[in-house]
């Protein structure tokens, strides 16, 4: 018999747009009660086949497959926490991470960037989070700017993820660190007051995030640590 999908008060719920910031555990648990039947099947082994052949300076290995599968196993919703989970449990290196960022899909792409913080403890993925950066996908800007682009990305790197998120309609909240890393930046206040004045300048709504950034650039290290 098939176990179905099923959910309890103390069911761990996880935001799409922070599997960055999930611990794998809490990832497992919350899809744990919520696929179904094959698709929980099919997760389990993905995850055996993963902890058995860990992506690590070598060819292609089978969970690499599962990761293209993903969608169709275990659903859109799921998809994301799934290859993040499938991509820790191979404990996949750079190279491995690199491989599935260049070869695969936007979404494949998406996990890897929302896997960077669980399994690269430098500043080697960088140019994945950089090739990111110039998309105009929101979905992959979304990711790229998480936790990971938030430890590694320089000063001036990051300024302009912030400036990318308000040109292409990414929430600024997406921005991991952002109370920390916009506190007392006179560069980034500037940015953020050139690109106000040029959009008044055409007529142009200056969005209500820019506002928002703009103000925390006003507050100290120390305040911006407070409130966070």
């Amino acid at each position: 018999m098939t176990r179905a999908a099923h959910s309890t008060p103390d069911t761990p719920t996880v935001d799409p747009d922070a599997l960055a910031h999930t611990p794998p555990t809490t990832l497992h648990a919350h899809l744990d009660t919520r696929l179904a039947g094959a698709a929980r099947a099919w997760l389990d082994q993905a995850l055996d086949e993963a902890a058995a052949h860990p992506g690590v300076h070598g060819p292609i290995s089978v969970w690499e497959l599962r990761l293209a599968e993903a969608g169709r196993r275990c659903g859109p919703e799921h998809a994301d926490a799934a290859r993040v989970l499938i991509l820790h449990a191979a404990h996949a290196d750079i190279d491995a991470l690199t491989r599935v960022y260049r070869q695969g899909t936007a979404d494949e792409r998406r996990a890897v960037l929302h896997a960077l913080p669980h399994l690269v403890p430098g500043p080697d993925a960088l140019p994945l989070v950089e090739d990111a950066l110039r998309t105009n996908d929101t979905r992959l800007l979304t990711a790229a700017v998480g936790p990971y682009a938030a430890r590694h990305l320089d000063p001036h790197q990051w300024r302009h993820a912030v400036l990318k998120c308000l040109f292409t309609g990414v929430p600024v909240d997406a921005v991991a660190g952002l109370d920390r890393r916009a506190a007392a930046d006179a560069e980034l206040a500037r940015m953020l007051g050139d690109y106000a004045a040029e959009r008044t300048a055409a007529g142009r709504e200056v969005p209500e995030d820019l506002h928002r950034a703009l103000a925390l650039t006003q507050a100290t290290p120390t305040e911006s640590k407070e409130q966070s």
